[in-house]
């Protein structure tokens, strides 16, 4: 059948001649190699299979600077370098303003002491005229809402005279456009003529106040004329002293106001970092995720192969193992079939070691023998 056939060895002992006892074959070389391949389970020309290799992983190192980081990390800078530079700011501002509160406190009992009782008796004349200072103050916005709500209330009595007119334009036809605009208007006027009526009396209040605290200071003046004087020096240097103060500390609010808005800048960007950082860190264990998947039509594995070869008798490593160990397990695959067609090899003593039989002389012989079944099976048998 050429040399692709499988061929059946009778073995002899240490070359003494003697044929192996029945029952018993001696496999050619190749087959010793074609039985460590299937006991291994895997074929000696194959490697075994390495783990994919991750691309992420190199994508990953490749992967370029997301440009909103180097954007966020600016502003997280700038905004750090601003509340460092204005909190040293704000440290002197505090500094400055409580040593010239210390001074004001030292150089007031300083003069303090050197007037005497005549600042206590003195003290409710300064305090009327603190209170009629606020009570114009007072005065003068109530007049300024006052003013205000009288300009609305005539610009609405306007409105509603334009829209009257309009109304009146045609009179055998009533537009609904001007209707709505003159009840626009009206309820204006309605609106203006409350909010002038609300801010009237408010200035009516606060000029009466304002009138009764000028008319105590006036009082006061008369009966406390002598220690007003004395004690003028004081409240003097006191004033001069508060206006600075009041100076530092408008100064020491805006600058804590200045720190508080860089601090909301600096969380910000921190913030948008940290989403940013875990978008990106997402976004990599997606791929890691797909590029880690085993393809489609992937190969199985060497364990796999090795136990199909077991169970199919070599079906499966006809397609695995290289030719040349494919003959041999052919070889061993033959031998397992040709002794399964026979019942025992008792009919196999009767050949002579040097003699190459083919189908039909095997079929003759057994015949001539009287074999019980006739032997089709087409395939050089060497002895």
């Amino acid at each position: 059948m050429g040399d692709a056939e499988e061929r059946l060895v009778w073995g002899t002992d240490g070359g003494d001649g003697r044929q192996t006892p029945p029952g018993q074959l001696e496999v050619s070389p190749g087959g010793d190699e074609a039985g460590a391949a299937v006991s291994g389970g895997a074929c000696d020309g194959e490697d075994p299979r390495t783990p994919p290799k991750v691309v992420g992983e190199e994508e990953e190192e490749e992967e370029e600077l997301d440009p909103r980081i180097q954007e966020e990390l600016e502003h997280l800078n700038q905004a750090n370098e601003e509340i460092n530079r204005v909190e040293l700011q704000l440290d002197d501002a505090r500094t400055a303003y409580r040593r010239i509160l210390s001074e004001s406190a030292r150089k007031l009992n300083a003069q303090g002491s050197q007037l005497g009782n005549c600042i206590e008796k003195a003290r409710p004349y300064y305090e009327a005229r603190r209170l009629a200072k606020e009570a114009q103050q007072e005065t003068q916005k109530a007049a300024l809402r006052y003013e205000r709500a009288v300009s609305m209330h005539n610009a609405a009595r306007e409105m509603v005279f334009v829209a009257e007119q309009g109304v009146m334009a045609d009179k055998n036809r009533l537009d609904p456009t001007w209707q709505e605009m003159l009840n626009h208007a009206t309820c204006k006027v309605n609106e203006a003529e409350e909010e002038r009526l609300r801010s009237e009396r408010e200035h009516q209040r606060v000029t009466q106040l304002c009138q009764q605290a000028e008319a105590k200071v006036q009082a006061l003046q008369k009966s406390l004329k002598r220690v007003i004087v004395k004690s003028k020096p004081y409240f003097e240097l006191k004033a001069q002293f508060n206006q600075i103060l009041e100076e530092h500390k408008a100064k020491v609010t805006a600058l804590e106001r200045l720190v508080s808005q860089a601090k909301t800048r600096y969380s910000v960007a921190l913030r948008n970092l940290e989403q940013i950082s875990e978008q990106i860190h997402a976004r990599r264990l997606q791929r890691l995720i797909v590029c880690r998947a085993s393809p489609v039509g992937a190969e199985a594995s060497p364990q796999h192969a090795g136990a199909e070869v077991g169970v199919t008798g070599g079906t499966h490593l006809g397609a695995e193992c290289p030719p040349a160990d494919t003959l041999s397990v052919l070889s061993l695959q033959t031998i397992a079939s040709d002794l399964q067609k026979f019942d025992s090899v008792e009919h196999l003593m009767g050949l002579s070691d040097a003699t190459s039989l083919n189908s039909d002389e095997l079929e003759e012989r057994e015949q001539r023998r009287g074999g019980q079944g006739h032997f089709k099976h087409h395939r050089s048998i060497s002895l």
